[in-house]
């Protein structure tokens, strides 16, 4: 047996791991990553893309904390596109395909060169516990490994069970091993776990794939990037293509829903509403003749395709037949499996907003073992789990962001205040203040935490406060320079803007720039004013956006003084007459940290929070 100790065991290397590795070690603590495999670190388990709608304000938000997965992006990107480009800046959101063997390999890269950081390919079966408190693990070849925090991040292979068609045997992923003691330590912990299902889509040869009549879906040539960090991408891009399930293909499906184990019983797990299967869509969606299917490449120089939209764990024949029933697929040959999984995630009830466990001490949950899907969820909560495992090591208050201040805090508070009954997937919709969560002023919203967490370096920091200085001199530039009428209105014109009215004389850059139908280069044309197009884009968003940021904050200053009624830690709601047995039940399960958390627990009403304002005032006086 050996026997060694560490500042924080991190178990699990996806994506949760990684960041819940990286932000530890690289703020001076040793850290130890124990896995299953070692080679599978950083792995795409599903599609081979970072971001979407959403997904793409976490990924950044993750870089300018200081975090990997926004680099590892760039650095594998094989397409890149801005979704919701039609919509407003608000709501846009990146999303890239990457390279699947590419990102493993860089993931593993900066693990292996990062200081502090020991790898280590064994199986955690238990969770060593003295009173209360995590001290270390054992594994299942008899080491222990003790540590002052232990960060769980544990993706699907948390007792994990795999389905395809009636046949179910072990394993966390397609031909791997997974972790069967470690859910029953938990368990004995005192934490209650719960069953949920996730699934993939079947691979295929691309030589075996007609694509001459397929629809092309190209990248943007205007790249942006993911990290601030990336100075330019140079990837050439590859093609994805479009086809659609037919008639044909959902009477496959229908006549083979006998076969599947989504609809015989033997799945008892919860699956994602967001991302069905495509046995879940044609029952579901009954009325539609087809559905889109995406035909995305694993990589540069894979001989693989991915079918994004054809999740299943229908069994290999009708797989088959199902495919080859979709044009440009009819002579398709299947090297992986779709499949579905069935695995063990800790209610996230159970959490402090700073994502420890509230049974046990020092011990912290990341990503799908919190009932979370998809890789930017789980290396949002992987950073945040590996600060916080630092600043309980250094007793610091955690850290915890707001759901106003980044999309990070919205699915933290989302996760251990309405626990999550299915695999929660970040939306734009999800977030209240979304317009003022945007992508592009993320560094302006949380990059001081990575400074302070010593997690940015210090000419990052100075390259975003002269980025900054520059769009707020900019903007009252803007506010004091005003053009003529007759050098305005000819390009108001143009643009199908009013014009200004020749007794007004002229109108100031700020409020011309404010027109929907106006952007910064137009203002270029009428001035002498230059703008870098980094620069000229947050000049303008934040110009025409002016009014309604300003009704955001005076929104958000109200929602800081309702954060200040603190509710104590022993709070009895139980006392409280007039409170429903559902309201002190729930109100006593999550333990909302003040007021407003207690606002958004589902079940609580407009009366409870009354009611729980009045025994909060008596109690304090």
């Amino acid at each position: 047996m050996q026997t060694s100790k560490y500042d924080i065991i991190v178990i699990g290397g996806g994506h949760a791991g990684i960041e819940a590795a990286l932000a530890p070690a690289r703020m001076g603590y040793s850290v130890l990553l124990l896995t299953l495999n070692i080679d599978n670190i950083g792995q795409m388990s599903c599609n081979p893309s970072i971001g979407g709608l959403a997904k793409g304000h976490l990924v950044k938000e993750v870089d300018v904390l200081g975090g990997e997965i926004g680099l590892l992006a760039d650095k594998t990107a094989i397409q890149y596109r801005m979704l919701n480009r039609s919509k407003g800046p608000a709501v846009w959101s990146p999303r890239t395909q990457n390279d699947r063997l590419q990102y493993r390999v860089a993931a593993q890269e900066i693990l292996e060169n990062t200081k502090n950081i020991k790898i280590k390919q064994e199986e955690a079966s238990e969770v060593i516990i003295d009173d209360h408190r995590a001290i270390g693990v054992k594994t299942s070849i008899g080491n222990e490994y003790r540590a002052h925090a232990i960060v769980l991040t544990t993706g699907t292979f948390l007792n994990g069970l795999m389905h395809i068609g009636l046949d179910s045997f072990a394993g966390g992923r397609l031909a791997e091993a997974r972790s069967f003691s470690l859910s029953e330590s938990l368990k004995k912990c005192g934490l209650n776990l719960g069953r949920l299902k996730t699934g993939t889509s079947p691979r295929i040869a691309k030589n075996s794939v007609d694509l001459s009549n397929l629809q092309v879906h190209k990248g943007e040539e205007k790249h942006f990037t993911f990290s601030f960090r990336t100075n330019q991408i140079t990837n050439e891009q590859l093609p994805c293509y479009i086809t659609r399930t037919n008639k044909n293909t959902h009477e496959i499906i229908q006549k083979s829903l006998d076969r599947s184990p989504l609809y015989t019983g033997k799945i008892i797990g919860v699956g994602p509403r967001y991302c069905p299967s495509i046995e879940t869509k044609i029952v579901r969606f009954a009325d539609r003749d087809s559905h889109l299917v995406f035909i995305e490449p694993e990589g540069r120089d894979s001989g693989e395709f991915y079918l994004n939209g054809l999740a299943t764990s229908l069994p290999y024949d009708v797989q088959l037949d199902m495919l080859r029933s979709i044009e440009g697929l009819g002579k398709v040959e299947i090297t992986r499996p779709g499949y579905a999984v069935e695995y063990d995630f800790v209610y996230p009830v159970q959490l402090y907003p700073s994502l420890e466990t509230k049974a046990v001490k020092n011990l912290f949950c990341a990503g799908q073992i919190n009932g979370t899907s998809g890789y930017e969820e789980a290396a949002a909560q992987g950073i945040m789990a590996g600060i916080n495992a630092v600043l309980k090591l250094r007793d610091e208050k955690p850290f915890v962001l707001k759901r106003y201040e980044a999309y990070i805090g919205v699915l933290i508070d989302d996760l251990i205040t309405k626990n999550t009954l299915e695999p929660y997937r970040m939306f734009t919709s999800l977030a209240e203040h979304r317009l003022i969560l945007r992508i592009d002023n993320v560094a302006d919203r949380l990059m001081h935490y990575g400074v302070k967490y010593g997690l940015i370096r210090e000419d990052e920091w100075q390259r975003f406060e002269q980025d900054r200085k520059e769009i707020d001199n900019a903007i009252e530039n803007l506010k004091k320079i005003i053009v003529k009428s007759e050098i305005a209105n000819p390009i108001l014109k143009e643009k199908s803007e009013n014009e200004i009215p020749e007794e007004r004389g002229g109108q100031s850059l700020f409020q011309i720039l404010k027109r929907p139908g106006i952007q910064y280069q137009d203002i270029e044309r009428m001035s002498d004013m230059k703008f870098e197009e980094n620069i000229g884009t947050r000049v303008e968003i934040e110009t025409k956006y002016n009014g309604y940021i300003k009704r955001e904050d005076e929104m958000i200053e109200k929602l800081k003084e309702i954060e200040k009624i603190r509710i104590p830690a022993n709070f009895s709601y139980v006392d409280i007459k007039g409170l429903s047995n559902e309201a002190k039940s729930k109100l006593s399960e999550v333990k909302p940290e003040n007021l407003d958390q207690a606002s958004r627990i589902q079940g609580i009403s407009p009366s409870d929070i009354l009611l729980l304002l009045l025994h909060i005032k008596k109690d304090g006086r």
